[in-house]
């Protein structure tokens, strides 16, 4: 993986739930930060959308999958410890 790979990721959260916004402003923080113009993010609401979230297996929000590049990586939680986040997403290599 480069340091100029696009990485897709894809958020699933619960409504508006206060741990669902937490998730998606410390995710557009970390994208923001370490990768800026590298990255789409997709979120997903599993009210909304419950077909697709049990196709991914999602039973927790939120969840997010790192769907590329592969293999798909997925961590749960608000995203707030962004050295934990890169670790698990193997995304260390790109912001070094």
């Amino acid at each position: 993986m480069t340091r100029r790979t696009m990485i897709k990721f894809r958020l699933y959260v619960a409504g508006d739930a206060q741990n669902s916004a937490q998730a998606i402003a410390n995710l557009g923080a970390l994208c923001r930060a370490h990768l800026d113009g590298r990255h789409q993010i997709e979120v997903i609401d599993v009210f909304r959308e419950p077909k697709r979230a049990l196709a991914d297996a999602i039973f927790m929000t939120p969840t997010l999958l790192r769907l590329t590049p592969s293999p798909v990586k997925r961590i749960v939680g608000t995203l707030s410890q962004t050295q934990v986040v890169l670790q698990t997403l193997g995304l260390q290599e790109m912001v070094a």
